[in-house]
């Protein structure tokens, strides 16, 4: 699924979170951010929804960078629980994806 967001008015991040993906993963705040604004490949994350839905995301940042991000909706804010690099497995899931929405076109 696509994820559209209406009356959009920001993200948000854990503190900690924000650090754990810059320092483990290399991945900044702002290329999380773009990944959710550059129409992602997302679905629930049924493993991590107990108390609230969760969402995954594939996608790209405006540099081409393939990442996965965690995040959940709070109100009209995303908040993006972790980010890091895409797997091999996950990009080619993503890859596969893109080219059978192009075939549509």
């Amino acid at each position: 699924m696509r994820l559209v967001i209406r009356g959009l008015k920001g993200f948000e991040w854990d503190r900690g979170n924000w650090r754990k993906s810059e320092l483990n993963h290399g991945v900044a705040a702002a290329e999380a951010q773009e990944v959710l604004l550059n129409e992602p490949l997302c679905q629930i994350d049924e493993k991590h929804s107990q108390d609230k839905q969760r969402f995954v995301g594939l996608g790209q940042t405006t540099g081409r960078r393939h990442l996965f991000v965690a995040f959940t909706m709070r109100q009209n804010r995303v908040r993006i629980i972790s980010s890091r690099p895409m797997s091999r497995k996950e990009r080619v899931i993503y890859e596969e994806a893109r080219a059978k929405e192009k075939s549509r076109d």
